[in-house]
């Protein structure tokens, strides 16, 4: 039998009303360390899902990889390479990559009789991966997005039409001007879609990309490049560097020198920014666990002092100091646990209710969101838990080392 924790147990359950002291000193610990769980899970949780949500939305306008001209890649300017299909089963091949498809984008002015905006139309195919615009739909549906024929359908944002005023179902000229001189066409609004990322809603529109492929005067099998999709986004660093591998200097049919980036690559300003708010969870979980802590800590000297007279009678039935110890370290382990179990009540209960209601809203404008995004990385949590459960029980090991200092014949006469 663990003595120690026979002992602590009969302490923690006897429910002694005579401690005037110790319960609100509990009580306080026991609080402390739930309000202080309860923080760190929702702001994980919170963290991880901003994060995770802006990330998708960034990858949504582009892929995880991206294979393009050399050229491209080092401006603005889109040149084109040839995307066949042996190119594609090379990609496809590669260890850790989902999806491959093609895309081409070329610039144009969309105008009304009132007014006119400055584009980019992203030309996409049959294997266009549909499911993120699907999901930021407002109005319209997609069409069938075609590589052998223009259907002239146009999925333009929320923010192009609002700026010019356009419907589903409208028809709308656009203008394309390059070296073959200027070239009218005449599109149908098809969709309407919103992500709130105020750098692409302002100027991508989705087309057909047989469309995009006319336009720019490219040959059938030349394209703005290729959009690579990973299975696990932890990997992408490896597996871009694999890619990289397949395709780097390597040229094409028509002279095109082959390379790739990643989305962080792509886009260094927003991952850089995302990554910032790392340092922010870490600060929180240092504040909180040093809270819980300090409170655990004042909440076993009150307990330790309140029970000299006992300390004194076990010491003097032949009690050694480390049992003692134990006694007490493991009375607050039963006060942590208590603490750990409802703080996960609070905190889950929050983030679900922000989950399931989306209580809390956000300016879209300056967030990219409207709502506080959640997300519950389970194993997070548990590590969370256990990492606090552990911290606390260390803290509490130092001041344990009092009982060695109380003498059973002076603690018979301590009041």
């Amino acid at each position: 039998m663990n003595y120690p924790l026979f002992i602590a147990r009969k302490i923690y359950n006897g429910g002694d009303k005579t401690r005037k002291v110790s319960k609100p000193a509990i009580t306080i610990a026991t609080v402390g360390v739930a309000i202080g769980l309860a923080v760190m899970i929702v702001s994980v949780c919170v963290v991880l899902g901003f994060k995770h949500t802006i990330r998708d939305k960034v990858i949504g306008f582009g892929s995880d990889i991206t294979v393009a001209n050399f050229l491209t890649l080092q401006g603005s300017e889109q040149y084109p390479i040839q995307v066949n299909d042996s190119l594609i089963k090379v990609l496809k091949d590669v260890p850790g990559i989902k999806h491959v498809q093609r895309y081409a984008y070329t610039q144009g002015i969309l105008k009304t009789n009132e007014d006119f905006l400055g584009v980019m139309l992203k030309g996409v195919g049959p294997d266009f991966d549909t499911t993120f615009i699907h999901n930021n739909m407002v109005e319209g549906s997609l069409p069938h997005f075609s590589d052998k024929e223009s259907h002239q359908k146009l999925v333009i944002s929320k923010t192009i039409a609002d700026k010019l005023n356009l419907k589903v179902g409208q028809r709308i000229f656009a203008y394309f001007i390059n070296d073959q001189g200027v070239r009218t066409r005449k599109f149908t609004i098809a969709g309407i879609y919103a992500t709130n990322m105020k750098q692409f809603d302002s100027q991508i529109c989705f087309t057909d990309l047989y469309t995009a492929n006319k336009l720019n005067g490219w040959e059938p099998d030349q394209y703005s490049g290729a959009e690579l999709q990973v299975n696990d986004f932890s990997q992408l660093n490896p597996i871009s560097s694999l890619v990289l591998s397949k395709v780097k200097n390597t040229v094409d049919h028509y002279g095109e020198t082959y390379s790739s980036e990643n989305i962080i690559e792509q886009n260094p300003q927003i991952f850089s920014w995302l990554d910032l708010m790392d340092l922010n969870v870490w600060i929180i979980l240092a504040l909180m666990i040093a809270v819980a802590g300090v409170t655990m800590i004042s909440g076993l000297l009150i307990i330790i002092l309140e029970r000299t007279q006992m300390i004194g009678i076990l010491k003097a039935l032949g009690s050694r100091n480390r049992q003692i110890r134990h006694i007490f370290l493991w009375f607050a382990t039963f006060i942590i646990s208590r603490g750990l179990l409802i703080g996960n009540i609070i905190g889950f209960g929050i983030v679900f209710l922000q989950k399931w209601t989306g209580l809390i809203k956000l300016d879209p404008q300056t967030y990219y969101v409207s709502t506080v995004p959640v997300e519950v990385n389970l194993p997070f949590v548990i590590a969370l838990n256990l990492a606090t459960l552990l911290v606390c029980v260390v803290v509490l090991i130092a001041p344990s080392y009092l009982i060695s200092h109380i003498h059973p014949a002076k603690s018979m006469h301590y009041e």
